[in-house]
């Protein structure tokens, strides 16, 4: 199994260390080539407006959102949520509209106001998640599929996951945590063998994916 990492800017190389941690293969994603047989995709931390120009300069935005049509495991953190998000407050286009949610970027203030902190995460376990934030972007709202993974102690949203897709406003990769990690890969080897029979099964993601793409007469953008 290899998981992707888009490495055109910001944290990646953590992102690929952490995958090494756990035992699986990291993949440097820089053009559409290397996108192919990846069972999974991180898109880290950064600048997301710098992300967006290089995800279009390099033509990865109708792969990437091929790769989640079809299932596939995308996994954004910080930067890597606002790349995700369909709304970005104040009104900014979206980039890849995959998380039906609102975001709004650099919530907490500059870097120097960056913090730590220990999150529950019930879908990880009991034992608290300790959550690096930099200039971390917060979540307004969240549509109906959209499942809550974390908040803050004043009940803010940090984390969230809709079907494939997972959204961290923290950064697990600069706090040792592998949690995240883990579940990602669990998902890419449930989708990579999806078990007996579940094959006739459509994808809930592909469909609501294609939905959208018919009515917008292409892919959304």
């Amino acid at each position: 199994m290899r998981i992707g990492v888009l490495a055109l800017q910001g944290a990646f190389r953590e992102h690929l260390d952490t995958l090494e941690a756990i035992g699986v293969q990291g993949v440097r994603v820089r053009e559409p080539a290397d996108l192919a047989g990846v069972s999974g995709l991180i898109l880290p931390g950064g600048e997301s407006t710098t992300m967006r120009q290089l995800i279009d300069r390099w033509g990865l935005h109708d792969p990437i959102l091929d790769l989640a049509d079809r299932g596939v495991p995308i996994y954004g953190t910080c930067a890597g949520m606002i790349v995700l998000a369909t709304e970005i407050v104040g009104g900014e286009p979206p980039i890849l509209p995959l998380l039906d949610v609102t975001v709004q970027r650099n919530a907490f203030g500059r870097q120097l106001d960056s913090f730590e902190a220990e999150l529950d995460v019930p879908v990880l376990g009991s034992t608290p998640v300790h959550a690096v934030f930099i200039r971390a972007p917060i979540i307004d709202r969240t549509g109906p599929d959209v499942d809550v993974l974390a908040r803050l102690d004043d009940g803010r949203i940090v984390a969230v996951r809709q079907r494939n897709v997972i959204a961290t406003a923290f950064h697990p990769e600069l706090a040792g945590e592998t949690r995240f990690h883990r579940l990602v890969a669990t998902m890419a080897a449930e989708h990579d063998d999806p078990g007996e029979g579940s094959g006739r099964r459509p994808h809930p993601t592909r469909r609501s994916l294609s939905a959208r793409h018919d009515a917008a007469g292409g892919p959304a953008r």
